[in-house]
Order: C-alpha cells, then structure tokens, then sequence
C-alpha cells in the first residue's frame, strides 16, 4: 500500500513537471522524477512479479528497482542542487561519480552474494538476516542519505533566500530532505537488527518506516511540484508584463528608428523563448541611444520617460530567486556603446 501511494506523490509530480516546466529549461529533475517514479512502481506487489517474471524469476526486479533508485536520486540531487546555486566542495563530492560507481559496484556484488531463492515480494524480509543481503541494502540508503543530505543542505540555503511561496517550496524540500535523511538511519537500523536476530525491535522501526517513507517523499513531491507551478505562474505573470510594456513602447520606438535611421537595421529575430523580452530590451536601448544622440531632436514628455524607466527597471529585475541581472544586460541600458553587446 505504501508503494502505491508514494508511486502516485511522484507520477503527479512528473505530470506537474512536464506541464508546467519551461519547455527549454533543464531536465534533470524531471528525468530524476520519472526514474525514481519507475523505481516506487516496481515495489508494488502485482507489478513486481509480473516484472521478475519476464526477468527469471529470481528477483532481479528488486535489483533493477534499485538501481534506478540510486540513479534517481543522484541526479535528482544534483538537478536540486544546481537549481539552487549553492554547491559546497562536500556536496559536489557527493554528488559526484566516483561515490555513485562505488554505490553501484557493491550493490551488485551484494546481491549476487544473497542466496534469493524465488520471487519475493518482501525481498529484506524474507532475506535480510543474510551479512550480504543487509550489505546489498546498507549501500544503498548510506549513498542515499548523503545524497539527500547534500541536497537538504542546498534547500535550507536556498530557502533563506527565497520569498513568499516559494519559500515554502524550498522549506518542503529541506523538511522532505530532514525525514529522507531519518529514513535512511531507520533503514540502517533495520538492517543490522536483522542481521543480529532483534526482530522486535525490526518490528517497531519497520511502523516507523512506513510513516518516514511516505513523508519523505511526500514533502519531496509537494516542495518539486508547487515550486514548478509556482515558478510557472511568476514566469507567466513576468510574460504578460513585458508584453504590456511592448506594445506602449513600440509606438515611441517607432519614432525613435524615424528620427534615427538605421537603429532599426539591428532589430533582433523575434524567435526564440525570450523573444518578447529580447525585442523590449533592444527598444529600450535604442530609445535610449536616440535620446542621447546629439545629432537629433528626440524629446519625450516626462509620462514617457517614466514608461522606458519602468521598462528598464522590470528588464533588469531577476526572475529567478538570488540571480543578477546579466553583464550584457546591465551595461546595455548605458547607451549607445552597448548596442552590439545586446
């Protein structure tokens, strides 16, 4: 039951993503969302041993499932992490390969060494007392929770920085990071209490399992998806301010390349995602440059000039949390000598 609820948190995150991610923006999130949305799937029970049939019928989907766990989970840190622009030399350590290769490696030595017998659909239970099934599993959730530790780490900075609503993603991602970190000890926990024989005390932490399993990745889903949708409506709302701005600047612009000729031979190509803003930027710079120009008579009334101000001011400000504006962009509102930096 729980990996049927925690597969439907992550496929509507992936539904979120797809949707509501900007087309040309990276992906590595979403890839991360859809491995590790395969991965929960193949622990539901009916899809579980339909998959181990097809592969031999010795558990090898618990193999692949976690395999893909891993990788998920790696490059959903490494998308969180980059997202966030803060990256310690520990994080990107262990966001690196060389701890993924070693994870991967002794994950599979592991479990070639677990006598695994038939399929089983609670593979740690049915076989965890063996040293190398709590090995197979000990690698995995060690490499998991520095993951996510790095990853937590990153959200938590990145929240302090963060406002409004989306604030409250990036908490969700640092909670969601916190009960991923818990998890993995309580996995850890189980493990070795297994191994030793204390199945009372692998009783209790498996309750505790289920309630951090589905935290985890609850607090993950929502954090991914309402920043995606968040983000989404700010970038829509940013959209329609700078075509506002377009269509009352054009006219002044128009005049502009009249009482100027030749500031219009270097109008941009409206193609691209960021046409619109593009197309103010470069109207801007070149109403600038004819009010400047002392060879020309370009007067506006003061409605105008507030206006281009206005303009300039919602070009230059970030759209992400924490970005500067760009080099290029900033000393292009100077005038004309930034023209062919634009």
């Amino acid at each position: 039951m729980t990996a049927l609820v925690v597969s439907i948190f992550l496929w509507v995150l992936v539904l979120c993503l797809l949707i509501f991610r900007r087309r040309h923006a990276d992906r590595s999130i979403t890839y991360a969302a859809i491995t590790i949305a395969f991965s929960m799937t193949l622990n539901i029970d009916p899809v579980y041993e339909s998959a181990d049939r097809l592969l031999g019928g010795t558990n090898l989907a618990d193999l692949l499932s976690n395999i893909a766990l891993i990788f998920g989970i790696f490059f959903l840190g490494r998308g969180v992490t980059k997202a966030s622009n803060h990256r310690s030399a520990a994080v990107r350590v262990a966001l690196g390969p060389v701890p993924l290769s070693i994870a991967l490696a002794l994950v599979v030595v592991a479990f070639a060494l677990i006598d695994r017998a038939e399929t089983s659909t609670t593979f740690m239970l049915d076989f965890g007392a063996q040293p190398a099934a709590a090995i197979y599993s000990i690698v995995q959730y060690l490499y998991c929770g520095m993951v996510v530790a790095g990853m937590g780490l990153a959200s938590h900075r990145q929240a302090r920085e963060s406002q409004g609503l989306l604030q409250g993603a990036t908490v969700a991602l640092t909670v969601g990071a916190a009960f991923g970190v818990l998890l993995c000890v309580t996995v850890l926990s189980m493990d070795l209490a297994h191994v030793a024989g204390a199945l009372a005390l692998l009783s209790s932490l498996g309750v505790v399992y289920e309630l951090l399993y589905i935290l985890t990745f609850g607090f993950f889903c929502y954090g991914l998806a309402s920043q995606s949708v968040i983000l989404w409506l700010r970038r829509m709302h940013r959209e329609r301010r700078t075509r506002s701005f377009l269509r009352k600047l054009t006219p002044i612009w128009e005049e502009a390349t009249r009482v100027r000729p030749g500031v219009d031979l270097n109008r941009p190509s409206s193609d691209g995602p960021d046409a619109d803003e593009t197309r103010l930027h470069r109207q801007v710079v070149e109403i600038r440059d004819a009010m400047i120009d002392p060879r020309i008579d370009f007067p506006l009334h003061e409605t105008a000039r507030q206006l281009i101000d206005a303009a300039e001011a919602h070009l230059l400000t970030p759209f992400t949390v924490g970005a500067q504006p760009s080099t290029t962009t900033s000393s292009a509102m100077g005038g004309a000598a930034s023209r062919t930096e634009a």
